[in-house]
């Protein structure tokens, strides 16, 4: 038996809309998925759970495993092992738990052009460390007053306001130069990859209580109108509204891998791919959908995501 937790960074590469599902009574016809507590959106971590396993079946060459009613058992295949099945075969829970995506970093316009915007505890939960003045890392404070910002990096701050979006916010007095890191982790070599180096060098961390209003006013809005196929027109009351989590935004999740089954790892039959573990089905699901995306309105470039460095790999709770 095996527990452990593997936390992940993704950057949407497209805008992302994953839907609640009809039409709502709110600024957009077709919104999307919102935590109940902040408001803030998220990519449910089923959305996200299907989408591997379609992504995993695709690799494997076999896109019936893709689906709730696999064929076959979880002794036979690594797919159904690690994500389990439906009725066919009979049924058997998968090894894998895929939690919600939740964002670490927002792109948003400024008077320095593109920047993100943060929280400190969103930046302490995901164990990123401040600097200040090229002293060692600390965990981030938050200011004391919801209309102060911190500026990091290249942003100095020439004036004591600061405009992010369609705010106009006080700049928290900076003497030294103030510097954010990811987690020193050797594996996962976030702190190396360029498109984080840069969004750290560019991040306004803001107060608690502007945050979600700040997300949700910077979301991409986008309008659409159904096609008549006879005419090749747009079809008449067709005209709908659909919001998206815009491209370059930092997200975090976690997989955790409770392999319980007392039984070896099933060998593959397949000459395209021979996955040696649950991890390795998730990790290789996972790159296809930089092709493949996530979520809705595929069609229109929507919900391609990208991982970004490695996993963090906690020690395994049991092994």
């Amino acid at each position: 038996m095996k527990l452990e937790k593997l936390s992940y960074l993704i950057m949407t590469l497209d805008p992302v809309h994953v839907g609640t599902g009809g039409y709502r009574l709110a600024r957009v016809d077709n919104a999307i998925v919102r935590e109940p507590g902040t408001n803030l959106p998220k990519i449910p971590g089923t959305s996200l759970h299907g989408s591997i396993q379609s992504a995993a079946a695709m690799r494997y060459g076999n896109l019936k495993l893709a689906g709730q009613k696999k064929e076959g058992k979880a002794d036979d295949n690594p797919i159904i092992y690690t994500f389990g099945s439906g009725e066919q075969g009979g049924f058997s829970s998968g090894v894998v738990s895929i939690h919600d995506t939740r964002i670490l970093l927002f792109p948003v316009a400024s008077q320095d052009g593109p920047v993100w915007i943060t929280t400190a505890s969103i930046l302490n939960d995901a164990n990123f460390s401040l600097t200040i003045g090229g002293a060692g890392g600390n965990r981030v404070e938050a200011s004391s007053s919801a209309e102060e910002v911190i500026l990091t990096g290249e942003l100095t701050g020439q004036y004591s306001d600061y405009a992010i979006g369609w705010l106009m916010l006080n700049v928290e007095k900076q003497d030294k130069k103030v510097s954010l890191s990811a987690p020193d982790e050797p594996k996962n070599k976030w702190k190396d990859q360029d498109e984080l180096k840069e969004a750290l060098s560019r991040t306004v961390i803001v107060h608690e209580s502007l945050f979600s209003e700040l997300v949700n006013s910077n979301l991409e809005v986008r309008t659409s109108v159904a096609i008549n196929p006879e005419t090749g027109a747009a079809a008449d009351g067709a005209l709908f509204t659909y919001e998206a989590i815009p491209r370059v935004t930092f997200m975090t999740f976690d997989v955790v891998i409770d392999d319980y089954r007392d039984v070896a790892f099933p060998s593959s039959n397949s000459e395209n791919w021979k996955p040696k573990g649950p991890f390795e089905v998730v990790s290789e699901g996972l790159k296809l959908l930089e092709y493949l995306g996530v979520g809705g309105m595929g069609t229109r470039g929507f919900g391609r995501i990208k991982i970004i460095g490695g996993p963090i790999e906690y020690s395994p709770v049991l092994e």
